[in-house]
């Protein structure tokens, strides 16, 4: 069939099978305010109601498990149950990074070493496996696996660099937050004006908004002589998850589109005269 020049052609195609959200403006805001909840929540058990970081670290791996197992037997994309994920693994990532830094003894520059090299293996087997990390391509349970290890690691990387940043440095919560700020201005500006990979870009801004968020929990309730403004953790982590409720209610929370399965309505325009369908 013949198609006029400049006429655009719409078809429908099927629904995405992705399970993950577009990576938006909304997407950062969350995953910054998930961050920050993970730390003061984290803190909250372990701290507060003295659990400890051993108990706690075992009460939000299985929280992390059941989510993970839940997120992978949905047949679409739930937010809430995504979001409730992040949350499990931004928590866990908190106490295990207490729990290996301070309970184990092996230090904030160890730590974060060591879980560098976890994420950054994870990452490769993935890329070997599948032929690409990209958000877009999690589709199936292998990659839905290997995503939310990714997600994992770097919860936990984020944590043992932003508590690395805030004591190791002298630089203190507040320095760490504008650290981590400025980088994360940085990655938006190479997102923007440069041609550097997109996938290298969104798991370093994912990396990232962890210790961002880290530093500014730790700055909300810490006591005073270490930095901090010794707000209550409880009360910190009901204002922020309040917030994340609140976005997720008015922000529109969509599947991200997979190469191969796009949600949405493909558009092209006939480049020549008398091009056929």
């Amino acid at each position: 069939m013949k198609v006029p020049c400049d006429v655009v052609c719409e078809r429908e195609m099927p629904e995405s099978f992705n399970k993950v959200p577009e990576v938006t403006l909304a997407f950062w805001i969350i995953k910054i305010a998930a961050t920050t909840l993970g730390e003061t929540g984290g803190d909250t058990v372990t701290m507060t109601l003295n659990w400890g970081y051993l108990a706690g670290t075992a009460l939000f791996l299985a929280a992390l498990v059941l989510l993970v197992c839940l997120q992978i037997m949905a047949k679409k994309f739930h937010p809430f149950l995504y979001w409730a994920t992040i949350i499990a693994s931004t928590t866990f990532g908190t106490t295990m990074a207490d729990f290996a830094d301070r309970s184990l003894g092996v230090g904030y520059t160890g730590g974060s070493s060591i879980l560098l090299f976890c994420l950054l293996a994870t990452l490769g087997l993935w890329y070997w496996s599948l032929g690409s990390i990209s958000v877009d391509t999690v589709s199936t349970p292998k990659a839905e696996v290997f995503y939310w290890a990714a997600i994992t690691f770097s919860q936990t990387l984020g944590t043992a660099l932003g508590d690395w940043m805030a004591d190791s440095t002298g630089l203190g919560y507040e320095g760490g937050a504008l650290v981590f700020g400025a980088a994360l201005a940085v990655v938006a500006a190479a997102y923007f004006w440069t041609n550097i990979s997109r996938v290298t870009l969104f798991w370093t801004a994912f990396i990232l908004t962890r210790p961002l968020g880290a530093t500014v929990g730790d700055f909300l309730d810490k006591p005073r002589d270490h930095g901090g403004l010794a707000l209550s953790r409880p009360l910190a982590s009901a204002i922020l998850a309040a917030f994340i409720l609140g976005c997720l209610l008015i922000f529109p929370q969509r599947a991200g589109v997979h190469p191969d399965q796009p949600g949405i309505v493909r558009k092209w325009r006939s480049l020549e005269p008398g091009s056929s369908e």
